[in-house]
């Protein structure tokens, strides 16, 4: 008799392994289960079906090829027995089992199976907040949530939404509601910034004030203490720790936990956050189960640490090498760097490796660099700018992560990949000052800007740029207690001379050398250009020129302040 293998799980791992096993052997019996009807779908497209960019639900659920991936599918074309609305219910270990029971008929059934796959998957975590349960209080998690919240827009019965959760999902919502249904969107974040676990104060700074330009309320160290309304006419408001606001529409977005209750009461450990324990080839400590993607805890390549990483590719990625290793393979998933991508209205996000607070927490001593430059060589038209943060142990020099942040998404997520590929082996930042990437005008700068960042992070290392993060400078600066050395031409600096008066001074760089005695000394002086480049330079002179003041070099310069802050500009 041949092997039988069943799947719990049909969204992103369970398909994948299912059908991968198939094409390597073809005699292979295999079931998978799903307690849902919707199988086989990209859940990361859910904020574009409800923001409208993807028209129907079945674009979710549909091949490249616009066939769609149901049960008649898979059966037909794959291979593959499926049961669909069928929940499993135990996993006999022991006597090599499952008991699933039929969501519809509410029959039970024991499928004995030879090796067992558990694509689980998360479920959103939803606090205990008074008024949970009202009517208009929802997770986007799945497509019928999904399903139901553009219904309720598209019928115009939301004019006004909160969103609790500054994450990856909390922010695609947001855009989803503003940009395309125009509702009156308020996002709610306990913490000081969006993406708190993804970039630094900095590179989340530019992502808040670009929301806020596109209409999103953001409320930031704020708490959630209480939804208000009533169970018939439904949500009307948020009551926070400093306000209440309005509202018809309550998405919850606080994070997923793995869904391994299933897994633990059949004795299968679980780390430190609920995830399952796997080895390389992604096996339990059971061998003839195996698990991944969402609910198994991943080993961190910088870190050493274990945790999940929620992430379609990765759950798909697991899903081929499990499949090849039932039929015999040997393929391994060493572990994750955390590559991520967003695009959040006009600008596109990416990080690989870990923030700045991470590698503190982890015992690194972590330095770096912010540099703003174009996307492509500077004189061509399509040119937008891009801020990239590049983090290293200040001992060892290993890079310990990159942020990326532009209008550009492709081009950002290209500089994010080409660095991310590299961390598994431990780069230097020498290696990213010689990182080859291709060059040409219509697609980067001679010099790219991956460069750049590793030549700035070399030259802070060596000490001969003295740098200050945007946000500290912007603090300092409203106190009143430096002065700022803007070596851009008159035209350029003049709005800030006449809006800042003394506080703000403008030697050309052209002049600097012989104008450097007219440069103030009772106070730090903080030196900016367009990008960062040139008020580097200007700090060189000024130390060989022995200028007993403090000078700090504003990381990104002017570039950096306008993303950050718009507020500042004069001619805003």
């Amino acid at each position: 008799m041949s092997k039988h293998v069943v799947v719990i799980g049909a969204v992103a791992l369970g398909p994948k392994a299912a059908c991968r096993m198939k094409r390597l052997d073809p005699t292979i019996r295999v079931t998978m289960i799903d307690r849902d009807n919707y199988i086989s779908y990209g859940g990361c497209g859910i904020p574009y079906y409800v923001g409208g960019d993807v028209a129907e639900l079945e674009g979710l659920c549909s091949t490249s090829a616009h066939v769609l991936r149901d049960k008649n599918f898979f059966e037909i074309i794959k291979g593959v027995t499926v049961l669909t609305q069928t929940e499993a219910l135990v996993i006999d270990r022991p006597n090599k089992a499952v008991l699933v029971r039929n969501l519809i008929n509410q029959t039970e059934d024991r499928i004995i199976y030879d090796q067992l796959v558990l694509g689980l998957g998360t479920s959103p975590i939803i606090p205990e907040i008074p008024g949970i349960g009202l009517p208009g209080v929802t997770a986007v998690t799945n497509l019928h949530q999904a399903q139901a919240v553009k219904k309720m827009i598209s019928k115009g019965k939301i004019e006004r939404a909160v969103i609790i959760g500054g994450g990856a999902i909390g922010i695609e919502m947001a855009e989803a509601l503003t940009d395309l249904w125009g509702v009156e969107t308020t996002l709610i974040e306990m913490v000081d910034q969006v993406l708190p676990t993804s970039l630094g104060r900095d590179m989340a700074r530019i992502i808040e004030n670009h929301m806020q330009e596109s209409g999103v309320q953001l409320r930031l160290n704020e708490g959630v203490t209480r939804i208000l309304g009533d169970p018939e006419k439904g949500v009307q408001g948020v009551e926070t720790t400093k306000r209440t606001i309005p509202c018809e529409l309550v998405i919850m977005a606080v994070g997923v936990r793995p869904n391994t209750n299933i897994a633990r009461s059949a004795g299968l450990p679980l780390g430190k956050y609920g995830g399952l324990i796997v080895d390389n080839c992604l096996r339990t400590v059971d061998p003839d189960i195996y698990a991944g993607g969402d609910c198994i805890e991943m080993l961190n390549m910088i870190t050493g640490q274990h945790h999940p990483m929620p992430l379609g590719s990765l759950a798909n990625r697991h899903g081929r090498i499990i499949g090849s290793n039932i039929t015999g393979g040997c393929d391994q998933f060493k572990g994750t760097v955390g590559t991520f991508c967003l695009k959040v209205f006009d600008m596109g996000i990416a990080r690989a490796g870990i923030t700045v607070e991470q590698a503190k927490k982890c015992g690194f001593d972590p330095v770096y660099t912010v540099v703003v430059q174009g996307d492509r060589a500077h004189f061509y038209p399509s040119m937008e700018l891009m801020a990239i943060k590049l983090i290293a142990d200040r001992r060892t020099r290993q890079i310990l992560g990159i942020e990326a942040v532009g209008k550009g998404g492709d081009a950002v997520k290209a500089r994010v990949d080409a660095v991310a590929a590299l961390l598994p082996c431990k780069p230097l930042v020498c290696d990213i000052s010689n990182l080859e990437v291709a060059y040409a005008p219509p697609y980067a700068s001679a010099l790219d800007i991956i460069n750049a960042a590793g030549n700035s992070l070399e030259n802070i290392l060596e000490g001969r740029q003295d740098p200050i993060d945007v946000i500290d400078f912007l603090d300092v600066f409203k106190k009143g207690d430096i002065r700022v050395l803007d070596v851009r031409s008159p035209v350029q600096s003049g709005p800030f001379v006449k809006k800042y008066g003394d506080q703000w001074i403008n030697i050309d760089q052209m002049e600097l050398k012989k104008r450097v005695s007219e440069i103030p000394k009772d106070k730090d002086l903080m030196l900016i250009c367009g990008s960062g480049a040139r008020s580097y330079e200007a700090q060189l002179l000024l130390k060989n020129e022995e200028i007993h003041v403090k000078t700090y070099n504003i990381q990104g310069g002017m570039g950096m302040i306008k993303f950050s802050d718009s507020k500042f500009n004069p001619h805003e």
